[in-house]
């Protein structure tokens, strides 16, 4: 029998790996590389490669379930659909429709994302709609969006890293989160260029660095604001850039001067001859990258932090320019897009802002309602969770799983346990869902068809492999079931190219305008840039830059007898977008079509005024700092072989045995002070709980710190102890420090 292979991509992280997903004759599904997807070019993390397991019917939920005399059975659609619409429409009529609450995630479609804005305001009528992305990227789209006028992670493909001079890579452990990307910061040092690495941790990926920072967890504030108060005096700044193209420097200079090196030193524990040398390699070069992850923007203070880095480009000329600019690496896999189209608190389809009256009347016309009747914004995702059970009644969830993922962990499970109704939309049967009245089994990626949009703002089809258990829907069958049983019979289809195709509508003018993308061009390009409006014009407003196909050209090169050869440190010309398999943009578009736009605000940024902003920032210590009581500081974070809250990965054998639970990472300092060893019982103490794993000792860390990965439930849940004081402007919960003691446990009794 002849089997045929479909080229999609990988369910996990937001690098969205190309993989070729083939039916076995025997049953089940191969993965295989797939090299003609420039990502990754055919490298998969072990993540990917094991992703099928969790098709199969025994890691995976295939029947709707519902609680009864309090356990959860089987049901039948139809009944449990009833008692979803049957509980929110009473809910709503007796206490108002902010009653019922929605939250969604980072792993949804684009489609579903759409989908679930557009049913929480138009069906509920609810202004209580967030989703789990907002714990991952809110601080750096905040700052970015207050810097250059716009949020896309990455404003430049993943092939103009190896091009550049240096890329300062600030709390990523990308070895780890998305091993196939770290291929282009090792051709970025083959090509001459330098790597430095801001974390407390010597990670895997610390260790591919020219420099490593290891600064105090919570201050990367300070060292930001230090290395730009030494790029001043030094006189390394480009003047003449900050005139043309940006506004607010006097403030901000004047905010950085506050913070003299030593001064730094004493706050970071980065030495000044640290400091001095980060920024002779950042600023020696042509051109030169800032990339953030988790480490600073999972912070009270993080778009503050955010803005600090992206200041230190500005003030050096390294944005809106060839191989130079700041960027986010997004995590989750669609966690771009699902930013972008409405399952925000603030947020409308196509990046538009909720409180905008020209938004709400162009996506209340595509809808075909009132814009009197859209809610106005509703909580962010923490201050949602901590309603429920008070405020808010009844939750809708979708793709999350906060039991495990969210801040204060215990405290969330305890309000999700004092809802008057959950319900639950999930491939598994995750620890949320446990505590649901009605779960419902909805398809995923190899399942069904769709769109996500990678941590370059490329997006990409999902192509449906393979045919779901029988008893599984699509989360868009669940909206267009749930919507005609609330009394909208029009307006959710169950196709999602027809989802997509009133989301390039909806989102057609707004700052992530998709009008010019196509199902027919995802697939026949390898995905499109936004902006990429219907029209082959400028994007509108022309605040994004070149949307062609940003070749660009360094003069830092000489020519030898084999050709352009590079010095040491100097940046590598992009190719143009299309130039070969190598190559991150996509195959040239079609004739008098727009091509999308791989590299943004090369021209003028996306403010009104076409120049970036700098922001006056100051060190300001964490929400909770160490004390007589608790005398360290606990990170978070993540190990390769499992994901986010791990309901996924966690029922894959192979990966299970590479990493089968919880620990805690600290230097020996600490562990010959408590008297452990290797393996030993540990209890972790914060004043939101207590957590509970072995010892891993280990000279990677700083002696003030000590690491646990998240991605468990039970006393190991390393979010017990996670402080949810929120940034003011992202409403991002402070994941990545917060103050602990530990205590060294006596063996079982």
């Amino acid at each position: 029998m002849e089997t045929t292979s479909t080229p999609t991509h990988c369910p996990y992280c937001a690098l969205q790996c190309g993989m070729n997903i083939t039916p076995l004759p025997q049953g089940g599904v191969e993965v295989t590389e797939r090299p003609d997807f420039p990502v990754n070019r055919g490298a998969l993390c072990g993540k990917g490669r094991t992703a099928a397991q969790v098709l199969s019917p025994a890691a995976r939920l295939t029947s709707p379930l519902v609680r009864s005399g309090g356990r959860l059975v089987e049901a039948g659609w139809d009944e449990a659909l009833d008692r979803i619409a049957g509980a929110l429409s009473g809910i709503r009529a007796h206490s108002g429709p902010d009653a019922v609450g929605v939250f969604g995630g980072g792993g949804l479609t684009n489609e579903k994302a759409y989908g679930l804005g557009k049913f929480a305001r138009v069906v509920l009528g609810t202004s209580q709609i967030d989703y789990n992305g907002r714990f991952c990227m809110s601080s750096a789209a905040a700052a970015g969006t207050k810097a250059f006028g716009l949020d896309r992670g990455l404003p430049f493909p993943l092939e103009d890293i190896p091009r550049t001079g240096c890329v300062v890579l600030v709390g990523s452990n990308l070895a780890e989160t998305m091993p196939p990307s770290l291929r282009f910061f090792s051709e970025l040092r083959a090509n001459g260029g330098t790597l430095i690495v801001v974390d407390p941790r010597r990670t895997r990926t610390a260790e591919q660095a020219d420099l490593h920072l290891a600064p105090r967890p919570g201050t990367d504030l300070a060292l930001a604001l230090g290395l730009l108060h030494l790029v001043v005096a030094e006189g390394r700044t480009d003047e003449e850039y900050i005139r043309e193209r940006t506004s607010g420097w006097e403030e901000a200079r004047a905010a950085a001067m506050a913070h003299w090196p030593e001064y730094v030193e004493r706050i970071t524990g980065v030495s000044v001859p640290q400091l001095r040398q980060a920024v002779r390699m950042f600023c020696e070069p042509e051109a030169a990258m800032v990339l953030t992850a988790r480490g600073p923007e999972q912070q009270s203070k993080g778009t503050d932090t955010v803005g600090a880095w992206i200041n230190l480009c500005l003030a050096t000329g390294r944005a809106g320019r060839p191989l130079s600019g700041y960027g986010c690496l997004t995590g989750q896999g669609n966690g771009q897009g699902g930013r972008e189209h409405g399952q925000k608190a603030d947020q409308l389809p196509g990046y538009r802002k909720l409180d905008d009256p020209a938004a709400r009347r162009h996506v209340a016309g595509v809808w075909g309602v009132d814009p009197d009747s859209l809610p106005g914004p509703g909580r962010s995702a923490y201050e949602l969770l901590d309603a429920l059970g008070t405020d808010i009644r009844a939750l809708l969830l979708m793709g999350s799983n906060p039991v495990v993922s969210a801040p204060r962990a215990a405290h969330v499970e305890e309000r999700l346990r004092s809802l008057d109704f959950l319900a639950v939309c999930d491939v598994v049967l995750s620890e949320t869902a446990e505590l649901a009245d009605v779960v419902l089994p909805v398809t995923q990626w190899a399942e069904e068809t769709g769109t996500t949009t990678s941590l370059e703002g490329r997006v990409l089809l999902r192509r449906r492999a393979v045919a779901p258990p029988a008893g599984v829907r699509s989360d868009l069958d669940v909206l267009h079931g749930l919507a005609a049983r609330l009394g909208v019979e029009k307006g959710f289809p169950t196709d999602p190219e027809e989802v997509f195709g009133e989301l390039r509508r909806a989102s057609a003018g707004g700052p992530a305008d998709y009008s010019g993308i196509t199902y027919r061009r995802l697939a026949d390009e390898n995905g499109v840039f936004w902006p990429c409006p219907e029209s082959p014009a400028e994007p509108a407003g022309g605040t994004t830059g070149s949307a062609g196909d940003g070749t660009a050209e360094c003069d830092a090169r000489s020519a030898g007898p084999d050709g352009p050869r590079r010095e040491p440190g100097t940046a590598v010309p992009a190719p143009a977008v299309g130039a070969g398999p190598a190559d991150a943009g996509p195959a040239p578009a079609p004739p008098g079509v727009h091509p999308g736009t791989p590299r943004l605000f090369l021209d003028r940024f996306a403010t009104g005024d076409g120049r970036a902003r700098f922001v006056a920032v100051a060190h300001r210590a964490g929400a909770e700092e160490p004390d007589a009581e608790y005398p360290l500081l606990l990170t978070t974070g993540r190990v390769v072989s499992q994901y986010q809250s791990g309901a996924q990965t966690r029922r894959v054998p192979e990966l299970n045995a590479a990493a089968p639970g919880p620990f805690v990472e600290l230097h020996p300092r600490l562990a010959a002070r408590l008297g452990a060893a290797e393996g030993d019982p540990l209890a972790v103490v914060s004043r939101r709980g207590r957590a509970v794993a072995p010892a891993r000792i280990t000279t990677a860390i700083r002696p003030d710190t000590v690491f646990m990965p998240f991605h468990w439930p039970g006393e190991g849940r390393a979010n017990t102890l996670t402080n949810p004081a929120l940034d003011p402007t992202s409403r991002m919960p402070e994941f990545k420090s917060c103050a602990v003691r530990v205590e060294l446990l006596g063996p079982p009794a």
